[in-house]
């Protein structure tokens, strides 16, 4: 067994481990779009819309069920990445302190979930994961009940993809505590705009989705690089 699949590593664009099929002058920059742990709020319950959507808001302001085990590649990641982020909500928070041993670096409301609303259904009863598929359903199709619409998740998306590609620059490796659906979200930005998708853990709690792209680096010496800015002075 390699080093690298020790460690969660991709076997051929590993960060901090140059391949043989990678360019001369070339870095990998690593993007790990991790879902949070498992939360402490209990889904064993039956609610009507207007309960789940209180329900929903306990969720978010909650943090994460103690005594948990954490997936030890995600561990591994998230304790050697270059940058930690994660959204601002506790349950993202808390993740990171967990796997990483220390607080984010930043916490972004650009990586919170999408909204849930979930449709009004009456007097009728379900459990928390059958109002969230049902509410991620409707929202998909256009339905937002005053909250985030999917467009508007979308530019939020872009605008988040954008923020891990800067801090990935120059082979870095980020890693981003989140949430299942937009994680999603994001990845689909990412490979729009050139990134590999090189694992999927799929949608569990401490699960995670890796990209990858190979970035290059200037060839220039600094005299060179010195040189060219004073003449723009």
């Amino acid at each position: 067994m390699t080093i690298e699949s020790k460690i969660g590593l991709s076997p051929q664009m590993s960060h901090g481990v140059k391949d043989k099929s990678q360019p001369r002058g070339s870095q990998i920059d690593t993007i790990v779009l991790a879902r949070h742990g498992k939360p402490a709020l209990s889904r064993n319950v039956y609610l009507n819309w207007r309960d789940f959507r209180a329900w929903w808001q306990r969720y978010d302001e909650g943090g994460l069920a103690q005594d948990q085990k954490i997936k030890p590649k995600t561990a591994q990641l998230a304790k050697q990445a270059d940058i930690v982020l994660s959204s601002t909500l506790r349950r993202a928070v808390e993740t990171v302190e967990l796997a990483a041993g220390r607080a984010p670096d930043r916490e972004l409301a650009e990586l919170i979930e999408a909204a849930l609303p979930p449709p009004h259904l009456g007097p009728l009863k379900f459990k928390p994961k059958v109002w969230g598929t049902l509410a991620r359903i409707v929202w998909f199709f256009g339905y937002c009940d005053g909250m985030e619409g999917v467009d508007e998740a979308r530019i939020r998306a872009k605008r988040a993809a954008k923020i891990l590609q800067e801090d990935a620059a120059d082979g870095k490796l980020v890693f981003a505590a989140a949430h299942g659906w937009f994680n999603r979200m994001v990845g689909t930005q990412l490979c729009r705009q050139g990134w590999k998708r090189t694992e999927n853990q799929g949608d569990l709690h401490w699960s995670y989705r890796r990209y990858e792209r190979i970035s290059h680096v200037s060839r220039e010496m600094p005299e060179e690089r010195a040189g060219k800015d004073e003449t723009k002075i």
